[in-house]
């Protein structure tokens, strides 16, 4: 299920990871060449992506049952 980003922090391990709108959390690593999100290495690269919307795993598990 598609959830818009509405902001960033970082886990324990300074790792970045999406606040979604529906409540849960998922990591937007930067880690090339398997991941490749340069805008998430900058303030202004995370406040442009603030509203875009990633599929959420835990709202689609909800759904599943």
């Amino acid at each position: 299920m598609l959830q818009a980003m509405i902001g960033f922090h970082l886990d324990e391990e300074q790792h970045w990871v999406a606040d979604l709108a529906c409540g849960h959390a998922r990591h937007v690593r930067h880690n090339p060449p398997w991941q490749n999100r340069p805008w998430v290495v900058t303030p202004e690269g995370r406040a442009e992506k603030l509203g875009v919307q990633l599929n959420c795993l835990k709202c689609e598990e909800k759904i599943s049952y």
